[in-house]
């Protein structure tokens, strides 16, 4: 094994440069987003959004917030609780790479304010003691500055006001300390827990309590006061797969914090706290419940101090920590707070900004928008970066991988949920950050070759969570609409310039193929289950011997549609190496269209609560004689019903499986009002568009209207489902929009009901249109293209769509649609849809025809 630390130059790529854009976008849209939104634990924590109301710019390798709650599987460092409203107890502040509720912490980082009676009093060093309240009033969420000010126990009336902001590797405080005062005995202090008793989650519902190590190391002689740590803690090490544990098992995550005064004031004192012992004037520790404080004295005649800290961090080092802390906010930037806060304000203007809805007058107008511009802001922050700068450069990264324990160069992504993010969230952000696509996808291929897979769920590192290899659907859907080989018209133009080279072509293929016809280690003998612990990689797991064998059926079946996609646009030289199928694509076209079948049963019915008639066809599981199961059995956070619903690749099948356009439509019916509907989870995201696909667009309309009022909402609790890596999130713009990628890898978007009378959205320039000489999309010739700010201008028109959800007809382009399906050349280069909206059911596509 490479030692840690080393550079594996044999695994050099190609780097993906993230550009600046010159463009100033608004920030004045981001007003409009509530960073409370899915905040709340709900009755259980399945039933939240899982977010973090979170401090950082897009995509950020580390998120700060305010701790309410300690952390791990199933809870999150903060939640907005009726007991946080109520009391307000804060504990401290967090940098967090938790991406979802349902995963582990990793390397987190935290940082608490304080204040001790003189120079020998004691730091509050354990969790339920660090206990702070929050002044009534003074509470401020955005996504670029999060500011409150703390009461502080036994201090005598004393205060702390707290600035935190964020780049992706840094957090920025600024303390104000306000003793009740001049005379005050009470000291400030800032302590830095670094280890803590970690909770373990092992399935079905055990916790346990471990004890991670860590470091730390205190430098008070450097030109400005240093704090550096590191702990162990990966809370999903035990569900990595066996064959890289002992690799993440090395895992650490640093951190370097640097301390800036106001006053001439400098530190008077600081020391090690691990557990109950307090070692006054200590420079370094190693161990268990570990952490640092640093102690100050008011200035002279002062009841008031300033503190900035900027807290970097690394995957790596702890001189790496240092690299990224000079990189993003330079000692020139120590106390300027509000320079870091415009820096990340402006980066997520570059996305929320680029939206500019005009809405009508409705009384829940402005929610929605907001709810809409808050899924922007949710659905920009995964995958989360983990490469960080190399040799100072901002254009040249590398980074750890807890795959094999080595340092690599080039760009890597984690929280990667793609059981949920392939149906519409990755769509999303191949429209809205294209800018990011080439280094996401060379980080899933760097997963493989470090690991042996495409990830399926990575939080640092695979964790084999759900099903399916849906890795497979991104990277056919991503080459699919131009991230690929390069593309020439008939006449010899270059359409799309390469993304990627031919030797990363070629193992994109290799890798995607073998999922499609590798079977993972024990393959006839492991019965995966859900976060299952001592198993290797699960991949395509026997779907014949296991409890969610319906549900893996139809993901592999899924799946294999988007390789045959994926080999049909990949040069045939590449695709030949399969030497034993002579057609690959046909050869997983059939697999595709045929395996599904195996689970339908066409004499499994239901009785309609509606009108009391049957519902033929469903799939159900098999036993290994052959027999159908019981019919609750083999499914994936769904049932029968919503997976009968799930053949994305192929919805005319199971139209007609179900009797044709009217008895699918009238088991629709049932699915929704009879009670089925689980629209918390993912399975049923695309359900309301398959009325469109079976002639009866009308009630499409109506359900995309029901499913967005139910389970989105402009409060803390206004995501009924857990976000899941922006998926939620991405629903609901697409469906704002008018329309949703039912099958992600077909280059189409089925038609719904758009939610504003006016929306615009300055689309990024993918990196694939060539410049020199100029793609004639970039030309005049193309009047979706504004030049001032190098986008294609997709624009929305649904006059009074606020109140009339109904389409009576839509234009592309000019072009009148009698279809309710547009293709995704509609508005690759900017566009415009023209809908025509109407208070009433209209006939337009087929209007309530079906039915």
């Amino acid at each position: 094994m490479t030692v840690r630390g080393a550079v594996l130059l044999s695994s050099y790529y190609a780097l993906l440069t993230i550009p600046v854009v010159a463009t100033n976008w608004s920030v004045d849209s981001l007003k409009y987003v509530n960073p409370l939104i899915g905040t709340t634990g709900g009755p259980k924590p399945g039933d939240s959004g899982g977010m973090v109301a979170s401090v950082a710019p897009p995509f950020a390798s580390v998120r700060w917030v305010v701790q309410t709650q300690n952390s791990f599987v199933s809870k999150t460092p903060f939640n907005y609780s009726e007991e946080y409203i109520d009391h307000g107890i804060v504990y401290g502040f967090m940098g967090t790479r938790q991406p979802a509720i349902w995963m582990g912490e990793s390397g987190w980082v935290g940082i608490v304010p304080g204040m001790m009676k003189d120079s020998g009093g004691k730091i509050k060093a354990k969790f339920e003691d660090r206990m702070l309240t929050r002044v009534p009033g003074t509470e401020v969420f955005g996504v670029g500055m999060y500011n409150v000010e703390l009461d502080i126990p036994d201090a005598e009336g004393s205060r702390v006001s707290v600035d935190m902001t964020a780049t992706s590797r840094v957090g920025h405080f600024r303390f104000v300390f306000d003793s009740a005062n001049s005379s005050s005995e009470h000291l400030p202090y800032i302590y830095l827990p670094t280890t803590r008793p970690a909770t373990i989650f092992h399935t079905p519902d055990t916790f346990v309590t471990t004890f991670p190590n860590g470091t730390v190391e205190i430098h008070p002689s450097n030109s400005a006061f240093e704090i550096c740590g590191s702990n162990e803690e990966m809370l999903d090490w035990i569900i990595a797969p066996t064959s890289i544990q002992e690799a993440a098992s090395n895992f650490k995550g640093w951190y370097c914090a640097r301390f800036d005064t106001e006053s001439s004031n400098a530190s008077i004192g600081h020391g090690i706290v691990q557990g109950d012992q307090q070692m006054e004037g200590a420079t370094n520790g190693h161990g268990e419940q570990l952490g640092a404080y640093v102690l100050f004295g008011f200035p002279s005649s002062n009841s008031k101090l300033t503190v900035h800290v900027r807290i970097a961090t690394s995957l790596i080092s702890a001189d790496q920590a240092r690299v990224n802390l000079d990189q993003e906010i330079g000692d020139a930037l120590a106390t300027n707070i509000a320079a870091t806060k415009a820096k990340t304000e402006a980066e997520w203007a570059e996305k929320v900004g680029r939206f500019n809805i005009v809405t009508g007058e409705g009384s829940d107008a402005q929610d929605i928008k907001t709810i809409f511009l808050t899924g922007v802001f949710h659905a920009m922050q995964y995958p989360y970066e983990v490469h960080e700068p190399r040799n100072g450069s901002a254009d040249d990264h590398h980074y750890y991988s807890a795959y094999d324990n080595n340092i690599h160069v080039g760009n890597s992504y984690s929280g990667y949920s793609i059981w949920d993010t392939y149906r519409a969230e990755w769509a999303l952000q191949l429209l809205l950050a294209p800018e990011r696509i080439p280094g996401m996808i060379r980080s899933m291929l760097q997963d493989n070759d470090e690991g042996g897979r495409l990830p399926m769920w990575k939080n640092i590192i695979e964790t084999n969570i759900m099903v399916g290899t849906h890795a497979d659907s991104l990277l056919a859907e991503a080459v699919l609409k131009g991230f690929g080989p390069a593309v020439k018209s008939p006449t010899g133009e270059v359409e799309s310039e390469a993304t990627f080279t031919e030797e990363e072509l070629r193992r994109m293929w290799a890798t995607a193929w073998k999922d499609a016809s590798t079977p993972p280690l024990n393959d006839t003998s492991t019965v995966y289950s859900d976060r299952e612990e001592g198993v290797d990689y699960e991949a395509r797991a026997a779907n014949d011997i296991h409890s969610e064998s319906v549900s893996r059926t139809l993901d592999y079946a899924y799946d294999d549609y988007a390789l045959a996609v994926l080999s049909s646009l990949l040069p045939e030289s590449i695709t030949s190496s399969v030497a034993s199928v002579p057609n690959v694509s046909q050869f997983l076209k059939e697999r595709a269209f045929t395996n599904p079948w195996t689970v339908w049963n066409s004499d499994a019915s239901a009785i309609s609560s509606i009108d009391g008639g049957e519902i033929r066809g469903f799939v159900q599981a098999r036993n290994a004689s052959g027999e159908w199961a019981d019919v609750t059995s083999g499914f994936t956070e769904g049932d029968r019903w919503v997976y009968s619903f799930a053949l994305l690749h192929d919805i005319p099948g199971v139209i007609e499986h179900r009797g044709g356009n009217a008895s699918f439509v009238r088991s629709l019916e049932e699915f929704f009002d009879g009670g089925w509907i689980d629209f918390t989870n993912e399975p049923a995201h695309h359900t309301p568009y398959l009325y469109a696909l079976a002639g009866a667009p009308s009630y499409t309309q109506e359900r995309v209207r029901e499913m967005a009022r139910m389970n989105y909402h402009n409060t803390p609790n206004g995501l009924t489902g857990n976000e899941d890596c922006g998926q939620m999130s991405a629903w609901y713009i697409f469906s704002a929009l008018g329309f949703y990628p039912v099958n992600p890898v077909s280059a189409e978007y089925v038609v719904g009901s758009p939610f504003f009378s006016s929306l615009s959205v300055h689309l990024p320039v993918p990196p694939f249109v060539p410049r020199v000489p100029p793609h004639p999309s970039l030309t005049s010739s193309n009047k979706f293209y504004d030049a001032m700010t190098d986008s294609y201008v997709l624009r929305v028109v649904a006059t009074d769509a606020e109140t009339k959800p109904y389409v009576k007809g839509l234009t592309v382009n000019g072009r009148s649609v009698s279809e309710p399906v547009i293709r995704h050349e509609d508005i690759r280069y900017g566009g415009l849809l023209e809908f025509d909206m109407s208070d009433t059911p209209e006939s337009w596509g087929g209007g309530r025809g079906a039915w």
